[in-house]
């Protein structure tokens, strides 16, 4: 098997596009951006629930969802509402 001889110039432009990719999540995530519509994995991931309490949380009407196919959609706007509807706030 031949072996392949990686230079500095090689590490270098590895370590640039790296940098320009750590960059643009870092820019993607400070500003908000994030995507209209998550999966059911997606928001179990971003809430730390179980299978179990997602479709509890659906079937009780207080997460409004899009089945298309086998495939059940969020948007995030609706899990913000969510979240803001069972905020406690101890300030008082």
């Amino acid at each position: 098997m031949p072996k392949e001889i990686i230079t500095t110039d090689d590490l270098m432009n590895f370590k640039l596009e790296l940098f320009e990719e750590l960059k643009k999540l870092l820019r993607e995530h400070s500003t908000g951006i994030h995507k209209k519509y998550l999966k059911s994995s997606e928001v179990r991931k971003l809430l730390d629930i179980s299978w179990g309490t997602l479709q509890n949380i659906r079937i009780n009407g207080n997460l409004p969802y899009t089945k298309i196919g086998g495939t059940v959609f969020y948007d995030w706007e609706d899990v913000q509402r969510l979240m803001e509807k069972y905020k406690i706030d101890n300030s008082d």
